[in-house]
């Protein structure tokens, strides 16, 4: 009985032309002013090639979701509230993992973090990652409505930064809530999951990093200069890649240490190419830098708007 209940309340959900569930934005945030979409579904199956849904590059090799991150660490003590995308029932969760940027006994099976797996009938589910420990309100066998809480985004799971991985599935296959259509031809409409449209940003922030030296693009885009300890007497150096940035385009890169604010400096974008690496930093001042965790951050803005944001971390030794 509880089951005809609940595909019965799901055939009663918002669906698209295809049939497909619509989607709510599932967390308690404004894009573009307390959060930002990081990365999208990768749609290139070749390994160490990426492409969003738009043949843009804001998104990581192999990624099978929708990023959206906060723009501080502070925001998860404030409390994010994450909610239920559309009507459903809650299959599993797990509420047992540490906020730890470390990231200290993450492995391939509790890479999610903190986590709700919903099912909305006919094969669809949606997965919700990387959530505050002890903030989970929902167990298993509850059904939702749209827009109800499930818990708040946290820095549980294999991140190191605080943000909120959804995942959309159909059958066990990865769908992407920007673009359903199974074709990939980016000349063709998209097929949007959303029941409001969300705004895409061509654009983004590929990565950033520590390192000891200003580094070549190529050095940024193999990995090979990133830094995750540096000794005291090192320079600092906070790098970012971004692409297909206008001109126009404010990007700023900071830092801060132990003793707050290392550095910061604001770069107008005035030649963007397809791919730009830039980067800020210090030498060490006398006597060494002071041991700790020091955080880089890169920011991508538009008219006043936040686009792209990433950070980096590094322990000083």
């Amino acid at each position: 009985m509880k089951l005809f209940g609940f595909f019965l309340g799901f055939a009663l959900a918002a669906q698209s032309a295809a049939g497909a569930p619509l989607f709510q934005w599932p967390v308690d945030c404004t894009l573009g002013d307390s959060c930002y979409i990081e990365d999208y579904v990768d749609h290139d199956p070749a390994a160490h090639n990426i492409r969003d849904f738009s043949c843009g590059i804001n998104t990581r090799d192999a990624h099978k979701g929708t990023d959206i991150a906060l723009l501080s660490f502070d925001e998860i003590d404030a409390g994010i509230t994450v909610r239920a995308a559309a009507f459903g029932r809650v299959e599993r969760i797990r509420d047992s993992m540490a906020d730890d940027r470390l990231m200290r006994g993450v492995t391939k099976e509790n890479a999610c973090g903190n986590a709700v797996l919903m099912t909305h009938g006919d094969g669809w589910q949606t997965l919700y990652c990387h959530m505050k420990l002890s903030s989970v309100l929902v167990k298993p066998g509850d059904v939702l409505q749209p827009g109800d809480a499930l818990g708040q985004i946290g820095l549980s799971g294999q991140t190191n930064h605080p943000h909120l991985h959804f995942q959309v599935i159909k059958d066990g296959k990865i769908v992407d809530p920007f673009d359903a259509a199974t074709t990939e031809s980016c000349a063709d409409p998209v097929e949007s999951l959303w029941d409001d449209p969300v705004e895409y940003y061509r654009t983004g922030l590929v990565t950033a990093g520590f390192a000891n030296k200003i580094p070549s693009i190529q050095e940024v885009q193999s990995g090979a200069v990133r830094l995750q300890s540096s000794a005291a007497d090192d320079p600092l150096v906070v790098y970012s890649l971004s692409g297909d940035a206008q001109a126009g385009d404010l990007l700023t890169i900071w830092a801060n240490g132990p003793q707050g604010e290392v550095f910061r400096k604001q770069i107008p974008m005035e030649n963007p190419q397809r791919a730009v690496m830039r980067a800020v930093g210090r030498k060490a001042p006398a006597g060494g830098w002071p041991q700790g965790a020091y955080v880089g951050e890169a920011q991508l803005t538009r008219n006043g708007t936040i686009i792209a944001h990433r950070f980096a971390h590094v322990t000083v030794e």
